[in-house]
């Protein structure tokens, strides 16, 4: 029997959970209800970037691969947990020391995952330096996963860092939670919503011991 523990990565949706400033936020209203007609059915709105998601190159590349398009072989498979004791950018010098041992997969943990305790969005969480962002290019990484709303600073260059990634094809996962898991080795499951030509879909997110 198979004992290996599973870790959802993904945060909950709720009213109130952390988006980015302008985006809609997670709402979940009752169309049908018990008591009007004997069952419940739910009408839920949300933005294609709130909560745990998928960035598909079409979000910043005119013409790139739509969301329903990605493979699941960059979708599943090994990946590997890398924790960074890092307070502002991540840049080239902080992956340099890096053992990736061939991973083409790499989710990123920082202080970023207690951000998840709170309720209004941070501006002041890690994010990737364009530096950072060229060297994983230039590893063959060909998907990222960082623990808050976005790869890239909400204050300056963000856009820049996205063009980086999604531009040489890398699929981004953003919003992801690692605060139980450990750096290391895991099978990653990521299965974003088949959404015919979105730049981007809310995911559900897993990792598997090895």
């Amino acid at each position: 029997m198979d004992k290996k523990k599973i870790y959802d990565i993904s945060v909950p949706l709720r009213p109130g959970m952390p988006v980015w400033p302008g985006d809609p936020g997670f709402k979940r209203t009752l169309f049908a209800s018990f008591e009007k007609v004997g069952y419940d059915v739910s009408m839920i709105t949300m933005g294609s970037h709130t909560g745990t998601h998928v960035d598909a190159p079409a979000h910043f590349i005119e013409g790139g691969a739509t969301v329903d398009a990605l493979s699941f072989d960059v979708l599943v498979g090994q990946a590997i947990v890398f924790e960074l004791a890092v307070e502002e950018e991540i840049t080239r010098s902080d992956l340099e020391v890096l053992d990736f041992n061939d991973n083409t997969r790499v989710l990123f943990k920082t202080r970023n995952s207690s951000l998840w305790e709170l309720s209004e969005f941070t501006p002041d969480f890690v994010s990737f330096a364009p530096d950072a962002a060229q060297y994983l290019v230039d590893k063959g990484i060909k998907l990222v996963g960082i623990d808050y709303l976005s790869v890239g600073s909400f204050y300056e260059g963000g856009e820049y860092v996205h063009r980086i990634f999604l531009g040489n094809g890398v699929v981004v996962i953003e919003s992801i939670n690692l605060s139980d898991v450990s750096p290391g080795d895991y099978e990653l499951m990521c299965l974003p919503l088949r959404i015919i030509g979105g730049e981007g879909a809310p995911a559900r997110v897993l990792l598997k011991e090895v």
